[in-house]
Formats: C-alpha cells, sequence, structure tokens
C-alpha cells in the first residue's frame, strides 16, 4: 500500500450527545441550519474533526478527561457513527477499548475465550491453536473454568487484553485498558504492544501518562473540548497540552 493511501481518513466528523431531556432552546437555534443547530440538552463531545492516517503510523491522543479522546477512539473502531462529517477505515481494527464490556459474567474463562475471539473473527482452529498462549500470557490457569464474573478486575483485564491483542488485525485501539493490574503485567502488555508496532501495525494510544505516550507514539493528536487543536509530532502535541494546563499568570 503506498503512502499516500490513508488507513484512516476523519472529514469534518462531529458526535453529539443528549445530556438531558429538558432543556430550554435558544431564539438563534430557532434560525439556524438545521444540521448545525445544537437541540436543547445536547453538546458536541467532537466537532469538526480531520485528519488522516497512513499505514503504521503510531499515535497518541492527548487532552483532558471529557475532552473527546475515548469518542475518538470509538469513532475509529465504528462502534459510534458521526452526526456529522465522515470516517473511513480501510482496515480491520483491534480494539483495546472498554476490553472487557463484551464478555459473559456467567460463562466460564474458556467459554468467553471462544465467544470473544469468534466475535471478532478468528475461526474456532485458530482459537484451539492459540488458546494456550492466551492462557499463559494472561496467567489465569488456574481459573480457565471460573465465571468470568467471579475474577478480579485485574484478572478480567489480563484476559481480555490476552484474547484482543491475539487479533490479526492491522489497526490497534488502546484505551488506558492497563490501569488496572500490577506493572510487571502491564510491561508484558506494552513489549506485545511493540512487537505488533514492529509487524507494521498502525496504534492509537490514549493514555494521561506522558512517558507512555513517548515511547509508543511519534505523532499526537490535541483534543480540547471536542475540537482537534494540534496535529503534529507528539512532543509538540504534550507541550501545547502542558502549556494549556499551566496556570496564568497575571500580567
Amino acid at each position: 500500500m503506498g503512502e499516500n493511501h490513508p488507513v484512516i481518513r476523519v472529514s469534518g466528523a462531529g458526535i453529539r450527545y443528549r445530556r438531558n431531556r429538558r432543556a430550554r432552546r435558544s431564539f438563534k437555534d430557532l434560525f439556524a441550519d438545521s444540521s448545525r443547530r445544537t437541540r436543547p440538552g445536547e453538546f458536541w463531545a467532537l466537532r469538526d474533526v480531520s485528519f488522516e492516517v497512513q499505514p503504521g503510523e503510531s499515535i497518541g491522543v492527548v487532552g483532558r478527561n471529557g475532552q473527546g479522546k475515548s469518542t475518538l477512539l470509538k469513532l475509529v473502531a465504528e462502534v459510534v457513527l458521526p452526526d456529522e462529517g465522515r470516517v473511513s477505515v480501510e482496515k480491520g481494527v483491534a480494539p483495546l477499548i472498554e476490553i472487557t464490556g463484551g464478555f459473559v459474567g456467567d460463562l466460564s474463562v474458556r467459554d468467553n475465550v471462544y465467544l470473544t475471539a469468534g466475535l471478532h473473527g478468528m475461526r474456532r482452529a485458530e482459537i484451539d491453536e492459540a488458546f494456550d498462549e492466551i492462557i499463559d500470557f494472561a496467567e489465569i490457569a488456574d481459573f480457565v473454568d471460573t465465571p468470568y464474573k467471579h475474577l478480579s478486575s485485574g484478572m478480567k483485564v489480563r484476559i481480555a487484553f490476552s484474547v484482543i491483542s491475539r487479533l490479526e488485525e492491522p489497526i490497534i485501539l488502546v484505551d488506558e485498558v492497563l490501569a488496572v493490574g500490577d506493572r510487571a503485567f502491564r510491561e508484558k502488555c506494552y513489549r506485545r504492544i511493540e512487537e505488533m508496532l514492529s509487524a507494521g501495525r498502525t496504534l492509537f494510544f490514549v493514555s494521561h501518562n506522558e512517558k507512555d505516550l513517548r515511547r509508543f507514539c511519534t505523532r499526537g493528536l490535541y483534543l480540547n473540548k471536542g475540537a482537534l487543536v494540534f496535529d503534529g509530532p507528539i512532543t509538540e502535541a504534550l507541550a501545547r497540552y502542558n502549556a494549556d494546563l499551566a496556570p496564568k499568570t497575571k500580567a
């Protein structure tokens, strides 16, 4: 694939959410274009966001909580559709975002591995071949036949990461999923991510840890109040972010 063929195109994308059911509409809104109007109780989690991603790029998404970072990853994962603009994702996605959400509490760990991997497109023979490695990586061999709901939060993240990171999709989305768990296992997961990057995968990485962002990413997207305010080298994106966080002194 040539360098001029992006794997992801986002053009003027916006995501609108409803804050509450009852709110007043302004007089100005009555005369606004219907596609641009902010209706009562609604807010834009993202607005007018545009960028392209080339194969093999490693991108860190920077911003405070509530500024649209996780929403952007869900948009790229096509978990949510834009209310305006367009999103085009040319290749498959391995979503390491809210990774425990698809697991079924009453099923065993074993059954959940087969269910989740199968839903993401792995054939049963492929799961059979990878099963022991998935369990070994998660370090939960003693709990294979335990109902998933009885696992600790850290163990749930372990098995979920182990399953999703086995997918062969060329685009990886990572959203603070390793905040739960011990440091040694987190480092093992990070080494797995580095292996995926060295194989030419494309990475979207959301984290508040600057060390991790610098470790994995070369490009940064800085989001503020749902707008993409900077797109460039990760060091510059972090500098812009930190400058905006710094308290302003009066002249």
